[in-house]
């Protein structure tokens, strides 16, 4: 397969950059600020609780299916026409998730929103690589990545806000003018890429596929039915084993195989998938505690949370900045364990947090989480493509997108989980060190509920709760300090792209 050629240069770079960048924030917002306004859909669209899960569910599961085969499309029909068949077909979806009136007309239209929305980030850090030349893919990597990080984080907030002033159908009408402007510039301003005869291989696919839809339904599904305990999970896992290991032989002796083996010859871009798995999961997980840990046990209403959150964004932004004008110029290792660093740092302070923290504590810690990540994000994303083919680009892109959302899913579901089992057990031990000779709680309870029994015994309950949540959300911190450390060593894998010979580049090697 002939190398993709580079441009040197490229008529229109700023627009092209502000167009696809408009298109990924507005993927990558969807995956979260539907979040937020699900009560009021429930009560809307007359769904059960089980059946609203799904407009979340849907949306996750198809786009994780459809990533896959993002670089064999763009490589068969072209990057452009991909890219706006991908814009049009999510901002229609988009559409009519707003104007639907049913629990069914929603995850249908949630799966094709998913569908559609899978190939935008990929193909559009493919572009940004693609247009800049390699001294400048830092500066590039920046830029994408502010979009990714910042997505998430602002996205429970706007969606907050939409819902509670406005109507819960505004979270998806919001996608509309974005979405038109993005798709006429890229019309505009985007040349097409060189198409690429490249047969594709279904069986290779549809294993793949199935063994994604199955991780996703397991962690999304399981919480709900107590994991293993339900026979739908062990199906899921059950399933998916299967078709991980059918995808696993079929790959090993298949002619053309559905990923591209010569991808995984490249040391830098395989320890940078792992990196990427475990970013993911701190990020969204971080993002899926802190929130419900300022309302329900501080006691911040909806919008303060939002404000609280806003400087994690702007640590990001900063970080990004920084290792954009640096890049080129440094070893970018020493920015990913400086990443680390802070990260963990962060999660370590979050673990001494209390129903009592302060502010300042919570602006600081979420300004230096956000600088970590983004000290990790560019540098990991500049490393992991500077010795990989320019012909693999998009089809790596879109490997390395799919990774990044599995470590979301699994983090959110482990810290979910684990915070509702610490909940039990530390609400069962600080009730056994209750007593009704511990004359001075008893005391202060019983004033408190002026001198009514059950009205001390169900506020003393409810202290219970509040505080054993409070360990379950410090437990959760602890851990994901812990994944950070452990994820450390790996730094010393990856190799200086600046100091890599050309004939060292095996990922530049012919099919």
């Amino acid at each position: 397969m002939p190398e993709a050629p580079i441009p040197q240069k490229v008529a229109h770079k700023a627009m092209i950059t502000i167009v696809v960048m408009m298109a990924t924030i507005m993927q990558v917002l969807d995956t979260t600020i539907a979040n937020v306004a699900l009560p009021h859909m429930q009560g809307s669209l007359s769904a059960t609780q089980d059946q609203i899960t799904w407009v979340l569910t849907s949306y996750i599961v198809a786009s994780a299916i459809m990533t896959l085969p993002t670089g064999w499309l763009a490589g068969r029909y072209g990057r452009k026409k991909i890219l706006m068949v991908s814009i049009a077909g999510f901002t229609l979806a988009s559409a009519l998730s707003g104007q639907a009136s049913s629990i069914g007309e929603m995850v249908a239209f949630r799966l094709m929103q998913g569908m559609f929305g899978a190939a935008l980030v990929p193909i559009s850090q493919a572009v940004l690589l693609d247009i800049n030349p390699k001294e400048k893919h830092g500066s590039a990597m920046a830029i994408w990545g502010v979009g990714i990080m910042i997505g998430p984080i602002l996205g429970p907030t706007l969606g907050g806000y939409l819902s509670e002033f406005y109507n819960w159908r505004w979270v998806f009408y919001i996608n509309l003018p974005v979405g038109i402007l993005s798709l006429l510039g890229v019309s505009a301003f985007l040349s097409e890429t060189k198409k690429q005869d490249r047969p594709f291989d279904m069986f290779g696919f549809f294993t793949l596929s199935l063994t994604i839809g199955m991780i996703q339904m397991t962690l999304d599904r399981g919480q709900q039915t107590d994991w293993f305990e339900s026979m739908e999970i062990i199906i899921y896992c059950g399933v998916g084993i299967g078709m991980f290991w059918m995808f696993l032989v079929h790959s090993r002796y298949a002619v053309h195989p559905f990923l591209s083996p010569q991808m995984f010859r490249d040391r830098n871009y395989v320890t940078a998938l792992f990196f990427i798995f475990f970013v993911g999961i701190i990020l969204l997980a971080t993002l899926a505690l802190l929130p419900p840990f300022m309302q329900n046990l501080m006691g911040y209403p909806v919008l303060d949370v939002g404000l609280l959150m806003a400087p994690r964004g702007v640590g990001t932004m900063v970080a990004m900045m920084i290792v954009g004008k640096t890049s080129g110029k440094v070893d970018p290792r020493p920015l990913i364990m400086l990443g680390l660093g802070l990260t963990a740092f962060s999660l370590w302070e979050m673990s001494q947090f209390t129903t009592f923290v302060p502010e300042s504590w919570i602006i600081r810690s979420g300004v230096m989480q956000g600088l970590g990540l983004g000290f990790i994000f560019v540098p990991l994303s500049t490393i992991a493509f500077a010795t990989l083919g320019a012909q693999y680009r998009t089809e790596a892109a879109g490997l390395f997108s799919l990774v990044r959302n599995i470590g979301s899913s699994i983090g959110v579901s482990v810290v979910v989980t684990l915070l509702g089992q610490s909940i039990q057990t530390n609400h069962s031990y600080l009730a056994e060190n209750i007593t009704p000779f511990n004359m001075g709680l008893a005391q202060k309870f019983q004033q408190q509920a002026m001198g009514k029994g059950a009205a001390a015994l169900q506020m003393l309950n409810g202290e219970i709760n509040r505080q054993a949540a409070t360990i379950g959300y410090i437990n959760d911190f602890s851990l994901m300090m812990w994944i950070i450390i452990v994820t450390m060593p790996m730094v010393f894998l990856l190799r200086n792209p600046h100091h890599v010979k050309e004939e060292e580049l095996p990922a530049m090697m012919a099919d």
